[in-house]
This record gives structure tokens, sequence and C-alpha cells, in this order.
């Protein structure tokens, strides 16, 4: 699985990243960490609010620095993609 960090490399960025590698950490998941800053690339994934999350290329999240737990939440559905 690849994470992907979505913005210009921010604090809220930073604060992102550490609470989506403290979610993977704490599903088990092992994942690749990416972070994309090229704004282009950015809003051709559709973010127009940073910092974004995207799983595998897809949008998860975008436009606040969500908790651990709520990006736990959000990666689930993930994990059960990748175990069918």
């Amino acid at each position: 699985m690849k994470i992907q960090i979505l913005g210009p490399g921010c604090a809220n960025c930073t604060n992102l990243e550490k609470n989506a590698r403290r979610a993977a950490e704490t599903l088990g998941i092992q994942a690749e960490f990416e972070k994309i800053t090229d704004l282009d690339q950015i809003m051709e994934m559709g973010v127009l609010r940073t910092p974004g999350l995207a799983v595998d290329g897809r949008v998860v999240q975008s436009g606040k620095v969500f908790s651990a737990e709520e990006l736990a939440q959000a990666l689930t559905p993930y994990i059960n993609q990748r175990s069918e």
C-alpha cells in the first residue's frame, strides 16, 4: 500500500504524515509513504485544500489535519480490499 501526503510541506502536512504513520502502525499496515509537493500534481488529483491523503493514488481525505484515529477509520476499507 502506498500512502501519499499531498501538500507543500507545511507543518500541517508534517502532522498529517505523523498521524498517518501512527494509524498505519496501529492497524498493522506495511505502507510506503510518499510526499507529493508539486501543486499541479496535487490539483490533478482533485485536492484543492491541503493537506491531503491518498491511498494508492486515490484521495481519501483533504482539507485538514486528521487525527490518527480518523485516519485509521479511513484506511480500514483499503485493508479489507487487499485481503479479498
